[in-house]
Formats: structure tokens, sequence, C-alpha cells
């Protein structure tokens, strides 16, 4: 390896435990998301029972005490729902940004392997040439004298 790849090196794995950092603190948001999107679910389902309870008892007529039992609690489930839903929609939000993070990490990440890489090709390069011109010398000294 040549000296700029090697003094790279630090700096490569800096930005490669940086994107695994990023790529965990995605992995966890993205989990934390999938939580609240199933409890979100379960609200939802729930409030469909729920209003098919109201349905099916409503044909057979119901109290009023029942009536406004039943909408107390249809309330404080959509009030459930709703603040849910802003939980959901804050949870999206860090998973987008945790995402953008990740990816800016992972491109910095590559830009650096890649220059890396360029510099280790250009020292191949130059050092093929050395090599070639040496052995042009060396051919040279054996020909013999054409006196």
């Amino acid at each position: 390896m040549n000296r700029r790849a090697e003094r790279l090196a630090p700096v490569v794995d800096m930005a490669l435990k940086a994107e695994r950092e990023a790529a965990r603190q995605l992995g966890q948001a993205q989990n934390q998301l999938l939580q609240v999107q199933r409890k979100m679910a379960e609200l939802e389902r729930f409030r469909g029972d729920y209003q098919q309870q109201w349905i099916e008892r409503g044909q057979h007529g119901v109290s009023g005490q029942w009536l406004m039992n039943y909408q107390r609690f249809l309330s404080q489930l959509e009030t459930a729902v709703e603040q849910q839903g802003r939980s959901l929609t804050w949870h999206q939000d860090v998973v987008d940004k945790a995402r953008a993070s990740w990816q800016e990490k992972y491109a910095r990440l590559e830009g650096l392997r890649k220059l890396v890489e360029r510099y280790r090709q250009e020292a191949q390069l130059l050092a093929d040439k050395q090599e070639q011109k040496q052995l042009d010398e060396f051919a040279q000294r054996l020909k013999p004298s054409a006196y």
C-alpha cells in the first residue's frame, strides 16, 4: 500500500464506524416504527370491532345508558387513534432522518474507499513503470555494443 492510502486508513476506519452506527440507528428507528404501526393497526381493528358491535346491538335496541357509554368510549378510542397517528408520523420522520444520515455516511465511506483504491492503482501504475524502466535499462546494458 502506498503512503497516501495508508494515511487515509484511520479516516476510512472512522467513516466505517460512523456508517455502521448510522445503520444501527436506522434499524432501531425502523423497529420502533414497526411497533407503532402494529399498535395503530390494533387500535383501528378494535375500533372496527367496536363499531360492528354498535351495528349488531343497535338492531335489537339499546338503552340510553349503553349509548352514552358507547359514545364516550368511542370518543376515547378516536383520541387514542389520533394520538397514535401523530406518533406514527413522528416515528416515520425519525426513520426518514436516520435513513438520510445513513445514506450520507455510506456515500462518504464509499467515496473514501474509491479514493484509496485510486491511490493504490496510481501507486501500482508508478511501480510498474519504474520496473519497466529498470528492465529496459538492464536490457540496454546486456546488449553487445555495436562498435
